[in-house]
């Protein structure tokens, strides 16, 4: 990547805004029949996301909406550059970049109109111009990933401007999935999965946790992804016991059990697993608590269904594992959404009041963790269907499958 001040350095001929092309077909208002309809281009797709989050704009009386989330920037548009916003007005909208992005813009978006700032120019005195170009009243701004400096800069320039704080307007439209969204999830979930058929049949004892975590990514770009999701969690013995372990020398051949928590990324779009798998001698209690982790999952699972409430499926979870009498062990929520972003909404928790809907694709993951001795998790990638649910992620998880021989 390069940096800001060497590619600012050449501006472009024509700097400022660049006018959008012929508009394109009204896209239809309902999000899922419109994703699964074949004539539903794929422009089509932002022009309805934009849409729709501009109803979002009219409920929360806003004139726009200024978008500082490179993934919602994404999201809206199909541009996969970054270090460039977007305002939405209910008329138009617009994208401030800068020369570096010009021609990617151009393939990526057609007929969006650029505002491209010239060298020397912020992206908040671009930003600046462009709302009061637009004549916003009140404008939304994303407070998640705003910082209080810009906003501070922002308002003492936009002084008619009314600035209103939004959380998750961009995000409640990604929580569910298009078909092509789910499409990319579904090959971001079998890359995953090949990948991990390989490091598992070529484990060894003397390999370390670096070493095992470094060849499954290896392996996964091998295979067509374009990286993990996340940097992988491989942690062996008593080193499971931290849900979120950094690989490190350890030998995993010391140990009776080695954690692996992976993902890959298909394009923009990701999955996430977890398994463990039994090295060493298997003891009662690994067997014991293998066989809870594994149930608590499965009564999850059962739960995901249109209309249920997030909360309930961390409950059906969760109730297992304190029956078993684990309840301590078990202190993080049973799963999340997963999409442009490794943890999206939902959030699967305590106190998460959100009913599922068609289209979410989210992880459950239950967990027990026992400080000194390990830990056992079992995650896999779960799309919400009109009728159900359907369990993305195929990998083997009996725990006779788990040991490895």
């Amino acid at each position: 990547m390069f940096l800001a001040e060497a590619t600012q350095a050449g501006t472009r001929a024509q700097a400022g805004t660049r006018p959008a092309a012929t508009l394109y077909a009204r896209p239809p208002i309902d999000w899922w029949h419109a994703s699964l309809n074949p004539e539903h281009t794929f422009m089509d797709r932002y022009q309805t996301r934009r849409k729709l989050l501009r109803k979002l704009l009219r409920k929360e009386q806003l004139d726009g909406l200024l978008v500082t989330n490179f993934k919602n920037v994404t999201y809206l548009t199909g541009f996969t550059g970054d270090d460039s916003w977007l305002l939405v007005t209910p008329r138009e909208e617009v994208i401030l970049s800068d020369f570096r992005y010009t021609e990617q813009l151009d393939q990526e978006c057609p007929g969006l109109r650029q505002q491209i700032r010239p060298s020397g120019q912020t992206i908040v005195e671009a930003a600046e111009k462009v709302i009061e170009a637009a004549k916003c009243s009140s404008l939304g701004i994303e407070g998640r990933s705003l910082t209080v400096a810009v906003h501070e800069t922002l308002a003492e320039k936009l002084k008619a401007v009314t600035l209103k704080t939004t959380a998750d307007l961009v995000e409640q439209l990604r929580e569910v999935k298009d078909a092509e969204e789910i499409a990319e999830t579904r090959r971001a979930v079998r890359l995953a999965e090949r990948a991990f058929a390989v490091l598992r049949a070529t484990l060894t004892p003397d390999q370390t946790e670096k070493q095992v975590a470094d060849r499954l990514e290896h392996q996964l770009r091998l295979f067509g992804a374009a990286g993990c999701s996340f940097p992988p969690i491989v942690a062996a013995g008593a080193r499971a016991a931290l849900p979120h372990a950094r690989p490190d020398g350890q030998v995993i051949g010391d140990a009776d059990l080695l954690l692996v928590d992976w993902g890959a990324q298909s394009g923009l779009y990701k999955s996430d697993l977890t398994r463990v798998l039994v090295t060493g001698k298997i003891s009662p209690k690994l067997e014991r608590i293998y066989g809870v982790v594994l149930k608590a999952q499965a009564a999850a699972v059962d739960a995901i269904r249109p209309g249920v409430l997030a909360e309930d499926v961390d409950a059906a979870a969760r109730s297992v594992i304190e029956k078993a009498g684990f309840g301590p062990r078990f202190g993080h929520s049973v799963g999340h959404g997963i999409g442009l972003d490794i943890h999206e909404r939902p959030r699967m928790a305590i106190n998460q009041k959100v009913p599922l809907r068609a289209g979410m694709v989210v992880t459950v993951e239950p967990g027990i963790y026992v400080p000194g001795w390990g830990g056992i998790r079992i995650e896999d990638d779960v799309l919400v269907t009109r009728d159900g649910h359907e369990v993305l992620s195929n990998v083997p998880k009996e725990f006779s499958d788990a040991v490895v021989q």
